[in-house]
C-alpha cells in the first residue's frame, strides 16, 4: 500500500514539473494562455469565450414594450 502511494506521488511530481519546465526553468516563463479570446485564429473567425460574450449581452440594455412593439410591426409590414 505504501509503495503504491509513493509510487503515485513520483508520478504526479514528476507530471508538475514536466508540465511546469517552460515556468520553472526560462526567465519570465509562464503558462501558455488557455483562454479562447487569445487564440488569433478563433477570433479571425468570430469565436469568443462564451463567459465573454455573455458579459456583453448582458451589457446591452433590454428593449422597452414600445421597441418590441415596433419591431413587432415593422416585421409584419
Amino acid at each position: 500500500m505504501l509503495d503504491t502511494l509513493l509510487i503515485t506521488l513520483l508520478i504526479v511530481a514528476i507530471s508538475v514539473v514536466l508540465l511546469g519546465v517552460k515556468v520553472f526553468f526560462v526567465k519570465g516563463g509562464r503558462f501558455p494562455n488557455g483562454h479562447v479570446s487569445s487564440n488569433k485564429a478563433m477570433r479571425d473567425r468570430g469565436i469568443g469565450c462564451i463567459q465573454s460574450q455573455d458579459r456583453e449581452a448582458q451589457r446591452k440594455p433590454r428593449f422597452s414594450i414600445d421597441e418590441l412593439e415596433k419591431a413587432l410591426s415593422d416585421s409584419m409590414n
